[in-house]
């Protein structure tokens, strides 16, 4: 029996193989898709960019890489990420199982009282003399599905594409908080800076206020000079509490993202001895396929949309299965393990074509070739993103170079504003509102100039975050 079964089982496999043929044709990755260079771009010679540099060897702020060690190790939506890879791998192991017969043990006993004025009561008491039927069986069921229109193949295919995809996602996703992560650092640096600048110019300011006292006693201004210049100190000090709290703030947020509790952090090194890295390797858009997870995990995602196609094109036609079962059978316990008298075997083989459920199957194969357009649209839309978001980093790196550059002339200049304002001042050549006004613009350029600096250190992340680097 063993033998004759696995005949037939080889006769099937080699049939299956020489008939099995592809029901439905994959849709390419776009080639179309990018452009020949980024706008705000030159022309690329050089096919490398600043994404292949892994993330320690990009950031060299001591401070950033312990919180980025931090995040990665321990940020709660990465490890949900990791266990969903973890999840992706069982299904696509399970999948490599769908051209395997499936095997069941099966032990059956069973018993039946038919009534005496039945036919088979009455033979029973005329052949065996009793009123009951036991049946005791013991064996082994297999059963098999030929992959003759490569339904189960693409199961595979679909299985270890969103495999893959699941990876892409957690790449996509620790890209993101290193960047997120290092522009928190840089915005905390930020908020160091401005602080600073509010307490000097709280003290710039109550020197000021003293001066105008003096030439109040002395009668050469009034009391209008003394209150205009308490308001414009106590604007100063409404900064520093306001600094405080963003302080604390971007903390806390730094905090969630490396996975701890709200707590302060270490800052070995101040915003203005950080320098400007001039990132000018960017590669060409077609890169951003193998570099940007995002990008990646679309082109998966129809890969996916492919498989399905063939998945429900294949329930359209019909299914080839094998059915075999074997093992021991008797109607007395006692000789239900004699062999090979207790000895039974059967096996079965069929074509199944749906009918009446056709119109569900068809309506589902319209439905993925519907997924699988949108799984093409998706794509261009994922490149468009990423390609504007480079688009969009360059600029801001070059314009805000241009921004930092006019501001520190500006609050040069300020600076010797006040130095002259305050002197004519004492010796009575200029008003106490001109010397309140210098102070007043000189606070809000250094501000900016603080704001301008993150700016330009953000953007770097960005501009390398868009590119595709932070997961190596």
């Amino acid at each position: 029996m063993k033998k004759y079964i696995s005949k037939i089982v080889i006769v099937i496999t080699l049939i299956s193989t020489l008939i099995s043929c592809k029901v439905s044709k994959d849709i390419e990755t776009p080639t179309n898709a990018f452009p020949d260079t980024f706008r705000n771009a030159a022309v690329p010679t050089d096919t490398s960019s600043i994404a292949d540099l892994e993330w320690k060897s990009f950031f060299t702020e001591k401070d950033i890489i312990k919180l980025i060690d931090s995040a990665v190790a321990r940020n709660n939506d990465l490890q949900i990420a990791t266990k969903n890879i973890e999840i992706a791998q069982y299904r696509f192991t399970q999948s490599k199982w769908g051209n395997v017969p499936q095997a069941n043990l099966l032990v059956n006993a069973s018993t039946s009282n038919p009534s005496d004025n039945s036919f088979t009561g009455m033979n029973l008491n005329q052949a065996l003399g009793q009123k009951h039927i036991d049946d005791y069986s013991a064996g082994v069921s297999l059963s098999w599905e030929a992959d003759i229109w490569g339904k189960i193949r693409n199961q595979k295919k679909g299985a270890y594409a969103s495999y893959l995809q699941s990876a892409e996602v957690k790449k996509a996703l620790q890209t993101n908080i290193v960047a997120n992560v290092s522009k928190g650092y840089y915005n905390l640096l930020m908020l160091d800076a401005q602080l600073e600048i509010a307490r000097q110019n709280l003290k710039l300011n109550d020197s000021t206020t003293k001066i105008i006292k003096l030439k109040y006693d002395s009668g050469q201004v009034n009391s209008l000079a003394i209150q205009q210049s308490e308001a414009q100190k106590l604007n100063s000090a409404q900064l520093i509490p306001l600094l405080e709290q963003n302080i604390a703030i971007q903390e806390n947020a730094l905090s969630v993202l490396t996975g701890s509790f709200p707590n302060s952090k270490q800052r070995t090194i101040g915003l203005t001895a950080i320098t400007i890295k001039n990132n000018a390797s960017i590669g060409i858009p077609s890169s951003l396929v193998s570099r940007r997870p995002d990008v990646k995990s679309a082109e998966l995602a129809l890969k996916v949309a492919n498989a399905n196609v063939g998945i429900t094109k294949a329930d359209l036609y019909p299914a080839l299965r094998i059915t075999a079962q074997g093992g021991l059978n008797s109607f007395e316990t006692s000789s239900w393990f004699n062999i090979p008298a207790s000895l039974f075997g059967t096996v079965a083989g069929g074509l199944t074509q749906p009918l009446l459920n056709n119109k569900r199957l068809k309506t589902q194969y319209k439905i993925a070739v519907a997924e699988r357009e949108k799984a093409v649209l998706s794509f261009r839309q994922s490149v468009l993103v990423a390609v504007s978001e480079v688009s969009d980093a360059l600029v801001k790196v070059e314009k805000l170079q241009q921004q930092e550059s006019f501001l520190q002339e500006r609050v040069k200049t300020l600076q010797l504003a006040i130095k002259n304002s305050k002197m004519l001042f004492q010796n009575g050549m200029a008003e106490y509102l001109e010397v309140l006004a210098a102070q007043a613009s000189l606070l809000q350029s250094e501000l900016e100039l603080a704001n301008i600096k993150r700016e330009q250190l953000s953007v770097n992340t960005e501009l390398y975050r868009a590119l595709g680097g932070g997961w190596r």
